[in-house]
């Protein structure tokens, strides 16, 4: 990878991380955007479903099943647009579990650029399998 495109990636995922604020999830807070031609096209954050209380976790802190992971928001945003996601990169700040790498697939997003590692590695894993291209830039923060 090159200088420009690693300061390219590092800026996109910083915006993401700013994004991730809009978060009303106490445990944590995840952002991405959807980039296709130097163009944001859709951005997620995440949270529940629209028309849902903004309350992420139940009573014992346990995050609720229908809250939506960032990258989630972002494709289903990008669905109800006239927009297309095929050939995108996605910036999320949290690499992405299995449910979401199948919707980045299925959305023919062909890069995948995140920061902190998800407890699990099942969505890497899935998306290297479908040869999308994974990068990890880690926040120098």
């Amino acid at each position: 990878m090159d200088d420009k495109q690693l300061k390219l990636d590092e800026r996109y995922l910083r915006m993401a991380a700013v994004w991730a604020e809009n978060s009303y999830c106490k445990r944590r807070q995840v952002g991405a955007l959807l980039i296709k031609n130097k163009m944001i096209i859709s951005d997620g954050y995440n949270g529940t479903p629209s028309g849902f209380e903004n309350i992420c976790e139940d009573e014992n802190d346990k995050t609720k099943p229908y809250v939506l992971h960032a990258e989630a928001n972002a494709i289903t945003k990008i669905a109800k647009s006239h927009n297309s996601s095929d050939g995108a990169t996605l910036y999320v700040t949290s690499s992405p579990c299995i449910e979401c790498a199948k919707l980045i697939i299925q959305a023919g997003i062909r890069r995948v650029v995140f920061s902190e590692n998800y407890h699990l590695n099942d969505g890497i894993e899935l998306l290297h399998r479908a040869k999308i291209d994974v990068v990890q830039i880690k926040d120098k923060g």
